[in-house]
């Protein structure tokens, strides 16, 4: 990977110290410059879900990507850049008041001196890394976050500004790898990826 084509790709000019301050601006300069898009899935186009095809696609290619796209290839950026990360496995809300499958969608944990929620894919959602072991409201702007333990998994719920509570996905504190992903991924699972990937870009508007 070629680190500093890939900050200027997403217009990032700061410190690459490992820090938490780092680290939200990373997030916040990601979101704002790479596109959440399922464009491959209704091309044809192949999933490759590996390092070095994420960043072609994304950095080389100027693309943008779904959820798995986005994170995996951000994820390798933090790597690179000496942070600690695990990739986390997430069903995302539905209609319903349920969750879809777990690797529904990927999000990401970081570890400094506490741990963060990072998410670069998922439409409207929270900005800047949440912290992962807080339970406390967390507020940005005119957005409210919160963390819900559920047994073994944790709800992401947001809240705008006079609404209800509303959650956005609950997802595991296993750590996981691109394998793991890789049968969502596959051609008999696009068409859920595709709708996935749909409520996702209804979610920002």
């Amino acid at each position: 990977m070629n680190v500093e084509a890939y900050l200027r790709r997403i217009n990032y000019t700061g410190s690459i110290e490992p820090t938490t301050q780092t680290l939200r601006d990373l997030q916040v300069a990601h979101l704002k410059t790479v596109p959440f898009e399922n464009l491959s899935i209704h091309a044809g186009e192949p999933i490759v879900l590996e390092g070095e095809a994420l960043y072609k696609k994304i950095v080389e290619q100027r693309r943008g990507g779904f959820c798995y796209e986005c994170n995996g290839s951000f994820a390798g950026l933090l790597r690179a850049l000496g942070f600690q990360v695990e990739m986390l496995a997430a069903g995302v809300a539905n209609r319903q008041g349920g969750f879809g499958p777990v690797f529904d969608h990927m999000a990401l944990a970081v570890t400094l001196e506490e741990r963060w929620l990072v998410d670069v894919g998922f439409g409207d959602s929270f900005l800047e890394p949440l912290l992962l072991d807080s339970r406390e409201v967390q507020v940005q702007g005119t957005q409210s976050f919160r963390l819900d333990e559920d047994g073994d998994y944790l709800i992401l719920l947001r809240r705008n500004e006079g609404e209800d509570w509303q959650p956005q996905y609950r997802f595991t504190r296993q750590s996981f790898g691109f394998p793991d992903y890789e049968e969502m991924s596959l051609p008999p699972n696009l068409s859920r990826i595709a709708l996935h990937t749909k409520r996702h870009l209804l979610s920002s508007h």
